[in-house]
């Protein structure tokens, strides 16, 4: 791809804009996320069935704001690109907890 533009662009400069700097962070941002997420769940999936194993009933750990950590990661996805200044008191908490 980059050979085919090299060749029918020769002359043209590559730009830097603020809204594509903005996209490629988000998305850097949201690809960790994911990772950690993916984590979650078969960390999650793991503890389902070493107590079905055991014959136990598996209870998720819950944080002080009643979410689990995949619904913790699940629900930072947009709080994580708004102003501070924007967050409800819950987003608030959940900050706190998902960066201590």
């Amino acid at each position: 791809m980059n050979l085919i533009i090299q060749k029918c662009f020769a002359n043209a400069d590559t730009t830097l804009d603020r809204f594509h700097i903005q996209q490629l962070a988000s998305e850097a941002v949201q690809k960790i996320r994911i990772i950690h997420r993916w984590e979650a769940i078969e960390q999650e999936a793991e503890a389902i069935k070493e107590a079905r194993e055991s014959g136990e009933k598996h209870k998720a750990e819950l944080y002080s704001n009643g979410d689990t950590r995949k619904q913790l990661l699940t629900r930072a996805r947009h709080l994580l690109f708004k102003p501070c200044s924007k967050w409800t008191a819950t987003q608030k908490e959940r900050t706190k907890i998902l960066f201590s």
